[in-house]
């Protein structure tokens, strides 16, 4: 099993670098875990829907170049399906029982992902209706992966 987080942005503040870090650390005894930052693209101050329109299809062009034909892509929206963590973990079990052995999670920048990126998305997931700094939800989703594979595993987690 192989997952990778593929994300706008650069974790700039070392807080959320070393809980990452300490997260992927943890993830690696469980399989191939990749972390991949792409530019986030420079929103103009007084910018026209066009322009953002522009910016999140090229970060959106940077995403897709990344993802591989055999790839099962989730996308982190607001609006997409919710797990509590013994769902998540039972979730990616049955993923990876039916040979999904890729899995990529993508995290887009402060304007969301392109449609392009949803539309090759294999499904949506949501951390909650709240709106949270990327930096953060990276984290998030990084711990609820492990989490979701130390239950996966049989082993003790907390509630």
């Amino acid at each position: 099993m192989s997952i990778t987080v593929i994300a706008v942005g650069k974790m700039k503040e070392k807080p959320y670098r070393q809980m990452a870090d300490e997260y992927l650390k943890r993830l690696s005894r469980y399989g191939k875990v990749d972390e991949v930052e792409l530019p986030d693209l420079p929103e103009p101050v007084n910018s026209s829907p066009a322009i953002e329109a522009q910016i999140k299809d090229k970060e959106g062009d940077a995403i897709l170049s990344r993802i591989r034909p055999g790839d099962y892509v989730i996308a982190m929206t607001i609006p997409g399906k919710q797990w509590d963590s013994p769902g998540l973990s039972r979730h990616l079990d049955e993923l990876m029982n039916r040979g999904q052995s890729n899995l990529v999670f993508l995290i887009g920048g402060s304007l969301g992902l392109a449609d392009k990126v949803l539309a090759r998305a294999d499904e949506e997931m949501s951390m909650s209706k709240m709106t949270f700094p990327h930096q953060l939800a990276r984290v998030m989703l990084l711990e609820q992966v492990y989490r979701a594979m130390k239950i996966r595993s049989g082993e003790r987690y907390h509630k």
